[in-house]
């Protein structure tokens, strides 16, 4: 004779191997999270000397887009050379010499997962995970008895978190 199983009892079963499954997952997105935290400083970065041969006598505009670099502007011009930000541009040779900084490779793949977007194939990766993390908090409410004082409580500190969040949004 078979036992029949309740909501609560599977809910707690798919709550325990779920979350064993994406522990490791849940530690890569932490992990690339502090470091996106630090994305406009030069934290764990690496400096990075470029040279690129690109379209001779190139404007502002196409140069930037040429050496892919966002916000590009050009300091000066002296001559044939353009100065711009860590770097100038020949326009009679074409040449591009400037510096950059870069996340080491591990950390710049880990970092992507934050970034994914929908046609990345780590796409599906990140709505998986997004509908994975909902589960566990809907599944959270089904660990404890609704009449106990520690359900009650955890009311409460859902509460107090959203109450929290939203603060940080909107003050």
């Amino acid at each position: 004779m078979s036992k029949k199983r309740t909501l609560s009892t599977t809910m707690r079963i798919v709550h325990r191997y779920l979350g064993f499954f994406l522990a490791g997952i849940m530690a890569v997105y932490a992990l690339s999270g502090i470091v996106l935290i630090f994305r406009d400083s030069s934290f764990l970065k690496q400096e990075k000397q470029i040279t690129k041969t690109v379209k001779p006598n190139a404007n502002g505009e196409d140069l930037g887009r040429m050496l892919e670099i966002r916000r590009f502007k050009a300091d000066r011009e002296e001559g044939d050379v353009v100065y711009f930000k860590d770097g100038t541009y020949n326009k009679k040779t074409g040449v591009a010499e400037y510096k950059t900084v870069e996340l080491p490779a591990i950390i710049e793949k880990m970092t992507h997962l934050h970034k994914a977007k929908s046609g990345d194939p780590l796409f599906f990766l990140n709505v998986f995970f997004g509908l994975s993390l909902f589960f566990f908090v809907l599944s959270s409410f089904w660990m404890f008895m609704p009449k106990t004082t520690l359900f009650k409580k955890g009311l409460y500190f859902t509460a107090a978190g959203i109450v929290f969040t939203l603060l940080l949004l909107f003050v």
